[in-house]
């Protein structure tokens, strides 16, 4: 298989629509829907369901679209850390969540720094689900994670620090007052719905909530009263006198763990994995 085929059909399974599919490659639909044909009759399978109006995965399709990303972001991954490999300067990049764990990164920070062999850290800030892609193509050396909201498998991983989570309501309504909320009572909230994440390939799944992409942008839709959200407990310093916060006993504690490729040989990578589990 070549690595245009596993293009097209990712964006085919993404998509879900060839029309669409076409119009995100920048080609024509035609020649695409050959392509994903020619890809099933090397493969010997059907990777998709095709219908009337609307076509599905088949299980080989779904393995496929697995392993074709997997296989993506490796090639991917081989041209960033070798056009990195032959920088004059060294340094290692860091991706994270912009606003996350900013005690915690503060602190490694400072602490690498100390270090007598430390190299430069460009820390790259992005929304939700961007370190580990970054770290998966490429592009970050290493990256602070955030279980179970991203995946480990792939990485080798140290857990750093774990926490409670809360939920933050607007201040003022009805259940800011109690001492805990329940995630099935959040769930039912019909006035502030839960906001909606960009999934890998950037789209949004269906919902009444905001479309959000990072925690500014989220703590103001909330303090308009437009959204509520279940945060680590950590986001508390980022929010405002117009939020309220409520404890939320029964959401899955939330682990921050430094992540980074189990292939990589680089010292200074080492070197930051073990300032980070030494705090």
């Amino acid at each position: 298989m070549e690595t245009r085929e596993l293009r097209y059909f990712v964006a085919v399974a993404e998509e879900l629509h060839f029309g669409r599919a076409a119009q995100r490659l920048a080609m024509a639909q035609p020649p695409l829907s050959r392509a994903i044909q020619q890809l099933e009759r090397r493969l010997g399978v059907v990777l998709l369901h095709r219908g009337t109006r609307a076509i599905a995965l088949t299980e080989a399709g779904s393995v496929l679209l697995r392993e074709a990303r997997t296989a993506l972001d490796a090639v991917e991954a081989a041209e960033h850390r070798t056009r990195r490999a032959a920088a004059d300067q060294p340094g290692v990049v860091l991706a994270t969540k912009a606003g996350a764990s900013r005690e915690l990164l503060s602190k490694l920070l400072h602490a690498y720094a100390a270090d007598p062999g430390a190299v430069p850290v460009e820390v790259m800030l992005c929304g939700p689900g961007q370190p580990e892609s970054l770290l998966r193509n490429g592009r970050a050396d290493a990256a602070l994670l955030h279980r179970p909201y991203d995946t480990m498998a792939g990485f080798d991983t140290e857990d750093l620090h774990t926490e409670h989570q809360v939920a933050v309501l607007p201040a003022g309504h009805p259940l800011a007052d109690r001492p805990h909320i329940s995630i099935a009572e959040i769930y039912a909230l019909t006035d502030l719905p839960l906001p909606r994440w960009p999934r890998h390939d950037g789209s949004y799944a269906d919902g009444p909530g905001p479309q959000v992409r990072d925690h500014t942008q989220l703590f103001q839709l909330i303090a308009l009263g437009l959204a509520c959200a279940v945060v680590p407990e950590s986001l508390r310093a980022q929010l405002r006198d117009d939020h309220a916060i409520v404890p939320v006993p029964d959401a899955p504690a939330v682990t921050t763990v430094i992540a980074w490729p189990p292939h990589s040989r680089s010292k200074a990578v080492a070197d930051l994995v073990q300032t980070a589990t030494r705090l």
